[in-house]
């Protein structure tokens, strides 16, 4: 499976939310240009993050988003299904009904483990974690800045 710009983005952005956590709520129009995504599409990738309870939004003037979760207990995983739907390579993996050929296809066996990986790393996998890893990352670069 190859993730859309919508799981990138939108992993992304929830990432730079937990970061920028402590500021408060966090205008989209910064995570739009810290991340280098168009404020219109930002939009777009946060609604159905709102909708499923991980991120509260409020309009106005002094508004912007925060996540309503803390970052430990959102896995990537939530995050993916919510922006891009099953991360089954093939949709035969989902629903066995859609090929005949289900019952003896060994390729189906391939594309159901490589499913299944794929969603132990998302699962295992929390956005606290992709924080830590950023600032190891960050700490990584400002250390190699100064050598």
């Amino acid at each position: 499976m190859k993730l859309s710009t919508k799981g990138r983005y939108g992993v992304r952005a929830l990432l730079d939310l937990a970061l920028h956590q402590d500021e408060g709520l966090v205008p989209l129009k910064d995570i739009a240009r810290r991340q280098e995504v168009s404020l219109p599409y930002l939009e777009h990738l946060i609604t159905p993050l709102v909708a499923a309870g991980l991120v509260k939004s409020t309009r106005g003037a002094r508004g912007g988003v925060s996540l309503i979760k803390p970052p430990s207990e959102i896995k990537l995983s939530e995050a993916v299904q919510l922006l891009e739907g099953s991360i089954a390579p093939v949709d035969c993996v989902n629903d066995p009904k859609l090929c005949h050929r289900s019952a003896y296809c060994v390729t189906r066996d391939i594309w159901s483990e490589m499913k299944n990986a794929m969603s132990q790393v998302l699962d295992s996998t929390t956005i606290q974690d992709l924080v830590e890893r950023q600032r190891q990352k960050g700490q990584a670069e400002v250390e190699m800045y100064h050598i």
